[in-house]
């Protein structure tokens, strides 16, 4: 049975990609800055000596150099996801990264194939942008799964915090100091920044927007309320805790229902692309008079637009707002 071995090439080599950029990020920035560990980056910054300013600023420029470059009409696509996941990496270096493996793509494809050099180049392109582009919105994702777990925590912590007397800031920086990454180094950045008098519902403004996280935003104008007009600030986010427990309780049984549609779309979806693979690696010749019809080519991106559109239609449906 004839094999071609050159879709497998391809995907090797997407996989590649991801696993390079990866290896890079952890060389140039080391292992504190993966989200594979738990230990808190900003405390591990300051125990090897570094002023808490300078944390304060290196920190600061990691999580808002992204948000400043989002004119740049190829960069602002990925520029949401890379402020979410705190990519220390700046955005001429995230660029600069895409050209590298697109390069390093077109020249394995080049070895490994024996397609064209314009189809190589195109495909190394997509290998070399879309790598990156998975790779942060990976990073994303986990980043604000695990912030997400964490927050009532935290807001509980606070709450045991002020009960016994502590100033919210000091309840701030007992969050910054106990609980993991990543919210302990986000919580840390505002306690540097109270520390140097700026307005804590204001910082906490700032992370929520940054974040895009509707619980943060909860958080922030029930401090700020609590600023301006008074209140027991301990009961306020003890409720607060509750009904971010109860909404991510909710969260997580939508997901569960929605579960079954999402994956029904993405096999529907998939499975006539895994049939073509299989049948090529079976037979590569098996299309050969069917691409010789002058329809083939419409016909393929018919097919490809219907497929891609069952994606989407299907994650409108399940796309239900908690």
């Amino acid at each position: 049975m004839p094999f071609s071995p050159e879709l497998l090439i391809y995907g090797m080599i997407f996989i590649g990609v991801v696993v390079l950029v990866e290896g890079v990020y952890l060389t140039v920035f080391g292992r504190s800055i993966s989200l594979n560990n738990r230990v808190n980056r900003r405390l591990e910054m300051l125990d090897k000596g570094a002023r808490r300013d300078e944390v304060l600023e290196q920190l600061r420029k990691e999580m808002q150099q992204h948000a400043k470059v989002r004119s740049i009409p190829l960069y602002s696509l990925l520029s949401a996801k890379a402020q979410k996941a705190a990519i220390a990496f700046t955005p001429k270096q995230l660029m600069m990264l895409m050209v590298a493996v697109s390069v390093v793509a077109f020249i394995a494809l080049t070895i490994g194939t024996s397609t064209g050099p314009a189809m190589n180049a195109a495909i190394s392109v997509i290998a070399g942008i879309g790598g990156v582009y998975f790779w942060v919105s990976s990073k994303a994702g986990k980043r604000m799964s695990q912030i997400e777990e964490q927050l009532p925590d935290a807001i509980e912590l606070m709450v045991r915090s002020l009960r016994v007397g502590h100033p919210f800031t000091s309840a701030i920086q007992i969050v910054a100091k106990e609980i993991d990454d990543p919210l302990a180094t986000e919580f840390g950045v505002i306690a540097d920044e109270s520390a140097y008098g700026r307005d804590v519902g204001e910082a906490l403004k700032e992370m929520a927007e940054r974040l895009d996280m509707q619980d943060l935003r909860f958080l922030a104008v029930a401090v700020t309320i609590q600023q301006q007009s008074g209140g027991n600030l301990a009961e306020i986010l003890a409720g607060l805790s509750k009904v971010i427990r109860a909404r991510f309780r909710l969260f997580r049984r939508v997901k569960a229902i929605t579960a079954e549609a999402k994956w029904s779309g993405k096999f529907l979806s998939g499975f006539p692309v895994a049939c073509l693979i299989f049948i090529n690696l079976s037979d590569p010749h098996y299309y050969d008079e069917a691409m010789k019809h002058h329809l083939f080519i419409p016909a393929c991106i018919a097919v490809g637009l219907f497929l891609a559109a069952n994606l989407f239609v299907m994650r409108m449906l399940t796309d239900i707002k908690v």
